[in-house]
Formats: structure tokens, sequence, C-alpha cells
């Protein structure tokens, strides 16, 4: 079985996703004349009022927290790790260029996204790729084969991962055993799922932001303590990730191909553009101001908050320790940011990783329930006959990650996120016509010295595909 799942993994992103997440994500960065770039203060300017709801949605701070909770995991923590140790220091800069290509990517998802959205039966906004996939292209099908991919990579695999760091860095912190580490996690995220989205967004609004600073504090510290060689870590991740370090090896094309596959493996899996994940957080909101494209600016943050920002502190962490320098072939993963981090600050910084990515994790969990949630309701049709399953289901990987190991639990997680991934970006691509469109009436809004306002009157043949009663006027005056 490991065998199969690592040759599926392998084909699927040596072969496809590799290409295609590259290679679309460039083509909306081009397209949008470098969104990311020329309205890069904008992506700010957002969250000044972005606390505003209604009854029918979650704030867009809250739909950012819940995405950041998702993405701000393991990715940030035992991801870096492995991608440093699997591909050498070059992956990270890969992974930089996968974020930044990447947000473009989600500006285009998450717009979409919010455009279209419905109502559950209790009168909630949901949406995401399954949705606009159903709505923009017409394609049902296409949006039940994402949601099955999606319900298994969020709603069981990647809780399995997330569940397993936690154990993992609680066994090398405090010496408690896996066992006792699930049946506290199933207790605590299941107190939490059962209480539905606006739970789960409460919880993230809380604990994301906070855990974040902490985070980024400790590393601006460990920076500052090891100021004479961050000159030196730059500059080794670029040599690496050109082959520049290899040279001497003989090993170039090797070198270049394995922090290219490294760094764009673990980039997505950390900041999730083109995935399709976050814009089921992002479709939850009511926007502020109340245009499609207000999200797809707050979702692009996300992603460099994500990678640019908090993955390249545990980098920066872990390189400028010097831990890579000696013998640490049998460590990876979260264990080798502890060390890493205990190097630095005394034995007290793999008790602070263990706490860190306890809440990190824990809140991705919670918030990767969410996704499963809302294309659940998808494939009942607004109906939450099959929720209670979901929920013991999710609890259940939960339990499960904590005791399996965990090379067969991420390649899981490659194989699931590829399938969902590849289906998401066909979708997008698509439908990116419509997203540009969005994108020119927001900022020719905006260039007037009006608040965007989206008024679906001006766009006949985008009404006939959007829900009724979701982008009326006399609804959005109501924020």
């Amino acid at each position: 079985m490991t065998d199969l799942i690592n040759s599926i993994n392998n084909f699927l992103w040596d072969y496809i996703l590799i290409y295609l997440l590259l290679g679309i994500g460039l083509y909306f960065t081009l397209r949008s004349g470098l969104i990311q770039l020329r309205h890069f203060g904008h992506m700010f300017s957002v969250l000044k009022n972005s606390n505003k709801s209604d009854d029918s949605g979650i704030s867009s701070f809250q739909a950012l927290c819940t995405s950041l909770a998702a993405r701000v995991g393991t990715g940030n923590l035992a991801g870096v790790a492995i991608a440093l140790t699997a591909g050498g220091p070059g992956a990270i800069f890969w992974m930089w260029v996968v974020a930044f290509i990447g947000m473009a990517t989600s500006f285009v998802e998450s717009t979409l996204a919010q455009l279209y959205k419905t109502k559950d039966d209790q009168g909630n906004y949901r949406g995401g790729p399954a949705y606009y996939m159903e709505k923009g292209l017409k394609k049902r099908w296409m949006g039940i084969l994402f949601s099955f991919f999606l319900i298994i990579a969020f709603g069981l695999v990647f809780n399995a991962v997330q569940a397993n760091s936690i154990a993992t860095a609680a066994d090398v912190a405090f010496q408690i055993k896996p066992l006792y580490v699930g049946i506290a996690l199933v207790i605590i995220s299941g107190t939490i799922i059962f209480g539905g989205l606006r739970s789960i967004a409460r919880v993230a609004e809380l604990v994301v932001p906070f855990m974040a600073c902490a985070y980024l504090i400790l590393a601006f510290w460990v920076v500052g303590h090891n100021i004479e060689r961050i000159p030196e870590v730059f500059a080794l991740i670029i040599k690496s990730a050109f082959g520049l370090q290899e040279a001497i090896a003989g090993t170039v094309g090797y070198g270049i191909a394995q922090a290219m596959t490294q760094g764009v493996q673990r980039g997505l899996f950390s900041n999730e553009a083109g995935m399709g994940s976050a814009p089921n957080a992002a479709a939850s909101a009511s926007p502020y101001p109340p245009h499609p494209a207000s999200q797809g600016y707050v979702q692009m943050l996300g992603v460099f908050m994500d990678t640019i920002v908090i993955c390249s502190a545990t980098a920066i962490i872990i390189l400028s320790s010097g831990i890579l320098d000696g013998n640490v072939a049998n460590v990876s993963g979260i264990e080798l940011t502890q060390l890493a981090l205990s190097s630095a600050v005394g034995h007290w910084g793999s008790t602070f990783i263990a706490i860190a990515i306890f809440f990190f994790a824990f809140t991705s969990i919670i918030a990767n329930y969410a996704y499963a949630e809302s294309n659940m309701i998808f494939l009942e049709r607004n109906h939450t006959a099959g929720l209670f399953i979901l929920r013991l289901a999710t609890l259940g990987m939960v339990m499960f990650g904590t005791l399996a190991e965990v090379p067969l639990v991420w390649n899981m997680a490659n194989v699931s996120m590829a399938c969902m991934a590849i289906v998401n970006l066909i979708a997008i691509l698509l439908l990116s016509g419509i997203a540009m469109k969005l994108a020119k009436d927001y900022n020719q809004q905006r260039r007037s010295g009006q608040l965007p306002t989206f008024n679906i009157k001006d766009y006949p043949e985008i009404q006939q595909q959007v829900e009724k009663g979701i982008w009326d006027n006399d609804t959005l005056g109501n924020k």
C-alpha cells in the first residue's frame, strides 16, 4: 500500500501538478498585471473594516483567520523542516516563488467563491470551488468530484497530519504518550466542531492572531541572536535554489529538481493557494467593501502571511541555528524545528514549539473540518443529515493521526491534495475571465473615489448564474 501511494504521489507531483500550479499561477499573475505587487498595500487596507458582518455571514476578518487557521499549521513548522531535509535550503526559495504567484491564484479563486456563494437551510453563506463549478461552469459532476477529494483531504487526511505533529511535539517536549494526546484532541476538537462554522470562526479569530504574533516575536529574537549568520543564510537559499551549491559535487540537476519539488509541495501544503480550500472560508464572509473582489484581496494577504512571513521565520530559525551542519539524518519534521529553536534559546524552545504546534495544528483541524462541512452540504444539496457522520469520521482520523507513522500520512496528504488542486485549477482557469472582470470593476470604483459595491445588474450574463438575493443592492446596503 505504501509503495502504491508513493508511486501515485510521485506521478501527480512530478508530471502534472508542479507544472499546472506554476503555469496557471504565472498566467494569473501576468493577466492581472502583477496584482500582488501593484495592490500590495490595499490588501492591508481592506482589513480596516473587516470586522463587519451580517446575520448570514461571518466577518472578513473571521474568514481570514479561519483560512489562516487551516494554512498555519504543520506546513509552517514541520513542513518547512521536511522541505529543508529533503530538498535542501533551495526549497525555501521555491516556497517563496509558489507563494508569490499563488497570491494571484488565491485572488481569483476567492473572488469566484464570493460571487457564486449560496445560503444553506439555516440562512448561512456557503460556497467554494464546488459551488462555482456547479453554477459558473454548469458542471455539478465536477463539483461532486472536488467535494469528494476535499472531504478526504481536509476532513480526514490533513487532520491526521496535524494530529500527528501535535503528538510528536508533545512526546519530544513533555514525554506524553500519543494515545493520551489523541484522546484530549478528540474531546477538545469535538466540542468546537459540533458547534458549527460560527463557533470555529470565533475560536480562530481569538487564537490565530495571538499565536502567530508570539511565534514571529520569538523568530525575530532568534534572528537578532544570530544576526551575523543571516546574510549567509539567504545566500545559501539562493545558491541552493539554482544548483550553485551542488555544482562542485556534480549533482546540479538533481539538486534543483529536489529543491523545486519539495519547495512547491510544501509551499502548496502550507499556503494552499490554488488548492481550493481557502475559498470555502472566503465564501462564508459578508465582505466589506461589499464586492466579491474584496475577499480576493483578503485571502491574497493570507498567502503572504503564511508563507512569506511565517514559513520564512521557521526556515531562518533552522538555518541560522546551524543544526543542519551536524548529523540530523534521523531527525525530520517538527523534531528538527524543536532542536533548532532549543539550540538558540535553550531547552524551553522545544516546549514553546510544542505549544505553538498544538495551537497552530489544533486550529487547522477545526478549520479543515469547516471546509469539509461546506462540501458535505453541497453534496447533500443544503441538507445536513451526513454532518454527524462526517464529524465522527473527522475525530476518528484525529485519533488515527496521533498513532500513525509520519511518511505514510504525509504521502496520503500529498495525493489527496494533488487531486483536489488539479480539479480546482482547471475550474478557475476556465472562469478566470469573470474574476478579471470583477477585479477591473472593483478597481475602477476605487480610482473614482467610491466604495466598491458590486451591482449584479451591470452583468446580466453573470446574473443568470448567481443565486437570487445574494447580490441584490438592498441586501448589500444592510451590512
